[in-house]
């Protein structure tokens, strides 16, 4: 397959989002124009976008809604489950660990991870809080590949180079700190402030 941008690749789970809210609403069919109006991206944008993994839509009937959210599903690769990991388990932590809206779009807390000896131990959403210590085998023996950060900044880095060194390649960061990863391991950075202080910047004082 031919280079993808990575911005393309971040519009598809948006396009999946919308089609399962179609499928929920028993919609069968459905067209770029109309697609565009939901998301506020151009119609153009979406065809370009989809023509890179192929035609999925016909003309004059448009797109078949629960194909194409199961094509997109194929192409993101959650047409399966993945297991995850939560390093962690502080307020955030918490509350992904305890969050349902995983598993309906490809994702499970498989484990869960910390370093405070009051919470290891700790039953949490049926599972057991770890020590990191033993993260290392615990990543190998359930085959996860995919992690959620919620430590502090100043541990943030040396926890993703443990995640790497265990076969992690995969991490949703929300420490505020940039990390330094291998190049087979992708990071995406979700910073609440940072994106309070990009909006602030629009609103008069």
């Amino acid at each position: 397959m031919p280079h993808i941008p990575d911005i393309v690749i971040g519009r598809l789970p948006i396009y999946l989002r919308a089609l399962n809210r179609m499928l929920e609403d028993e919609q069968e069919y459905t067209s770029s124009h109309e697609l565009g109006e939901r998301l506020g991206i151009s119609s153009a944008q979406i065809r370009k976008d989809l023509s890179h993994f192929g035609e999925f839509g016909k003309q004059g009937t448009g797109y078949h809604v629960e194909y194409l959210a199961d094509q997109v599903k194929q192409i993101l690769h959650v047409d399966r489950e993945w297991p995850m990991a939560v390093v962690g388990v502080g307020d955030l932590g918490h509350a992904i660990a305890h969050y349902k809206g995983f598993k309906a779009r490809g994702f499970y807390v498989a484990c869960l991870f910390d370093t405070d000896p009051d919470k290891i131990g700790e039953k949490l959403a049926e599972l057991t809080v770890k020590s990191i210590e033993d993260m290392h085998d615990e990543l190998q023996r359930l085959n996860v590949k995919v992690a959620m950060l919620a430590v502090p900044a100043k541990a943030a880095q040396n926890v993703a180079n443990l995640l790497a060194q265990a076969g992690v390649r995969a991490i949703l960061n929300y420490a505020p700190i940039t990390l330094a990863v291998p190049p087979n391991v992708r990071v995406q950075y979700i910073d609440p402030v940072a994106h309070l202080q990009h909006m602030t910047f629009y609103l008069k004082p």
